[in-house]
């Protein structure tokens, strides 16, 4: 069993190296592969090292996961499907099991052109993309597998030609980014982004030191804020006293003109009181008619009012000699 090793970004902390084994020989396509080998440690080629400590783990990030392993043609899931690009799988790993040695074994299910390309021999080896910590290189997981037919187990074939794809698209990308042509060359995309640099420096010198006649200093705008909204808050008061003292003014008149009855009062002081309402109220009182007689019961003072005497007491009257008019005065 031979091992290559191919890396393929995954996420922060994490990358996917690629194992390749050969496929067994026989009429029909395996019902199950090794995906990982026996022993705590695989190393590749090149002398590094990946360990598998805990094969359980493996499984069980298998099963969190909750797909199904795609099984397709030189690790297409890795490097054409990130881009939009078909991968469709010759087979599917639905099981993972791991063996008392170590090794991590799949249940394959395999579509029939997969099965086929299998049984024709169109493919000798397969890869297994396996997910590892960068930090600690321990295997954590087999993100899918690749059947090939060109291992190389010397250069890291996968690594290289993943390597040189994303640097292209890298920089088509960087290139629609800072809006240059495609055709831009790298030099050409450094030279925009360190004009951009520059830019950003011009205007964060000027954000740092913004001119006076442009912009003023914080502690100034908000003195000078505060002045206003007092100033405003001044102006509004004066003028709701001033409004208050209109409507109760001519509230007084309309009552004294018999032009609104007491008891409409308050519903006439709140209608005055609305945008426009005192003039409306003004407007209504002009062509208003007398509704109510002046009582004068202000002007009134206690006792002012005639009093008529019953029989008892203009009786009393006649036996004191005394006039009607006196008895009252007298008993006020």
């Amino acid at each position: 069993m031979e091992l290559q090793l191919a890396l393929n970004s995954l996420e922060s902390g994490h990358e996917v190296l690629a194992l390749n084994f050969e496929l067994t020989a026989g009429a029909t396509p395996p019902a199950e592969m090794m995906l990982i080998p026996p022993g705590n440690q695989v190393t590749g080629r090149d002398g590094r090292s990946w360990k598998n400590p805990d094969p359980p783990a493996i499984i069980r990030f298998f099963q969190e996961r909750g797909l199904k392993i795609p099984i397709d043609i030189e690790h297409a899931t890795e490097l054409k499907a990130p881009h939009g690009e078909p991968a469709p799988a010759m087979a599917w790993g639905t099981e993972l099991e791991a063996k008392p040695d170590g090794s991590v074994w799949a249940k394959t299910e395999w579509t029939p052109k997969g099965a086929e390309m299998v049984m024709n021999k169109e493919y000798s080896y397969y890869s297994p993309a396996i997910i590892f910590d960068k930090g600690t290189m321990n295997i954590i997981g087999i993100k899918s597998v690749g059947l090939t037919n060109t291992p190389n187990f010397d250069i890291p074939a996968l690594n290289r030609a993943d390597t040189q794809k994303e640097a292209h698209m890298n920089l088509a990308t960087l290139l629609a980014a800072l809006g240059l042509a495609s055709t831009a060359t790298f030099e050409e995309a450094l030279n925009h982004i360190g004009k951009l640099k520059g830019d950003l420096t011009v205007a964060l010198n000027h954000a740092d030191s913004p001119p006076l006649d442009k912009f003023v200093p914080r502690a100034d705008y908000d003195t000078a804020l505060n002045r206003a909204t007092s100033a405003e808050t001044s102006l509004k008061t004066i003028t709701e006293q001033q409004l208050e003292t209109a409507i109760n003014s001519e509230i007084d008149a309309a009552l004294a003109a018999g032009k609104i009855t007491p008891a409409t009062k308050e519903y006439h002081i709140a209608a005055c009181r609305e945008a426009g309402g005192l003039e409306r109220f003004k407007t209504f009182v002009g062509a208003a008619p007398v509704v109510a007689d002046a009582s004068n019961l202000d002007k009134k003072k206690f006792g002012d009012e005639a009093t008529a005497l019953n029989a008892e007491e203009k009786s009393v009257c006649v036996a004191l000699g005394i006039s009607e008019e006196d008895y009252i005065k007298a008993n006020k």
